[in-house]
């Protein structure tokens, strides 16, 4: 599955980008391997996938995160279009609580994105008319469904908006800010899992 992969300054997301085999038919490409995947993540097994079409530009999902005991990790892809993809640290006793990385996920770049449990998730979409798909680690609960104020000043993500407007569902329109979650919310701070020497590739977070 991954040529390579990338690590942030924010323990626990990792970056892979597929080989891909190119001749004069087209592209072709391992995009997920089990064992490639757990090589680089640990044993985790993801069981279930989605798909999200997503119509206008400037789409914005999100943040949203599950409870134990469905925290969910989750492997996300474009495969048509492109978004700006968000995860922010909501594990209580990390040292980088409360920080976020940013990316920009493209069927052009073929980037995958992994993000362990204990992140607040969403995108916006760069482009009309853009796929993304998702595996998860852990099933869909509606019971553990949470989320985050995309626009919650206290996380200071810049959306790179230049003045345009969102499209936002009715229920992300609503959500709390980070500091009106109460701790227990939260969970316990899944492990973090430390990348070999030399796996570093450059990537940081915002």
């Amino acid at each position: 599955m991954p040529v390579e992969f990338d690590e942030f300054d924010i323990d626990g997301p990792a970056l892979f980008v597929p080989n891909r085999h190119r001749d004069k038919r087209g592209v072709f490409a391992e995009t997920f391997r089990n064992d490639d995947f757990r090589d680089v993540i640990g044993e985790i097994d993801l069981v279930q996938e989605n798909q999200i079409i997503s119509t206008p530009i400037n789409t914005l999902c999100g943040l949203h995160f599950q409870t134990s005991p469905y925290a969910q990790g989750r492997l996300v892809r474009v495969t048509q279009g492109a978004i700006l993809y968000v995860a922010v640290d909501i594990r209580p006793r990390s040292e980088t609580f409360g920080r976020h990385l940013k990316i920009e996920l493209s069927a052009e770049n073929w980037y995958q994105l992994w993000i362990p449990e204990g992140f607040a998730q969403g995108f916006k979409t760069l482009r009309p008319e853009t796929h993304v798909t998702t595996k998860a680690s852990n099933y869909y609960s509606p019971e553990h469904d949470f989320g985050i104020a995309w626009n919650d000043p206290d996380l200071g993500i810049d959306w790179e908006l230049f003045g345009q407007q969102v499209v936002l569902s009715e229920r992300d329109r609503h959500l709390p800010r980070l500091a009106d979650l109460a701790p227990d919310m939260l969970g316990a701070m899944p492990p973090i899992r430390g990348f070999a020497d030399g796996q570093r590739f450059g990537a940081s977070a915002r």
